[in-house]
């Protein structure tokens, strides 16, 4: 083989190898465990507060990985969680941010008909670093903004994991 074809054929096996490095992904996401801790710290900080809410955890794709309702939470609670959870998993955003877009922003109105979306204050992203991988839903407390505290609270309690 000459030396300009041998050198065409190494740029050609390059660019393919880059090519399918490219084409794969390496993403984080929510462990069950993770999961599992920010519902436990969110209705722990709910429930000190005296409300009665459940939290649901989502993963980066929108899938339920946990799920606690406090006792006397009601059970409308449950679906307003896992909801806002999907929501913000999907957004990438805060609920709380996505209503205040859709109320103030006429093309965005039809958020609100997405199959699955809540578009409700109370659903907080989980990130490491700018990463999403995943987010918490809340629902019971006496308005959207106490149930994203909660949410944050929640978070918080496992800063140090979201590293």
């Amino acid at each position: 083989m000459k030396f300009a074809a041998k050198t065409s054929l190494l740029a050609l096996s390059l660019i393919a190898t880059a090519a399918s490095a490219q084409a794969v992904r390496t993403e984080k996401n929510m462990s069950l465990d993770l999961a599992n801790q920010i519902a436990a710290a969110t209705v722990a900080s709910c429930s000190a507060s005296g409300y009665n809410v459940t939290a649901a955890v989502v993963d980066r794709a929108g899938s339920l990985r946990a799920l606690q309702r406090a006792d006397n939470a009601g059970p409308h609670t449950v679906g307003a969680a896992q909801g806002k959870a999907y929501t913000s998993a999907s957004a990438r955003n805060t609920t709380a941010a996505m209503l205040e877009n859709v109320q103030k922003n006429p093309g965005a109105a039809t958020l609100v008909d997405i199959p699955g979306f809540l578009v409700l204050g109370g659903g907080v992203p989980v990130k490491v670093g700018n990463e999403v991988i995943g987010a918490v839903g809340v629902g019971g407390a006496p308005g959207g903004h106490l149930d994203e505290q909660c949410a944050n609270a929640g978070i918080a309690k496992v800063a140090e994991l979201l590293k």
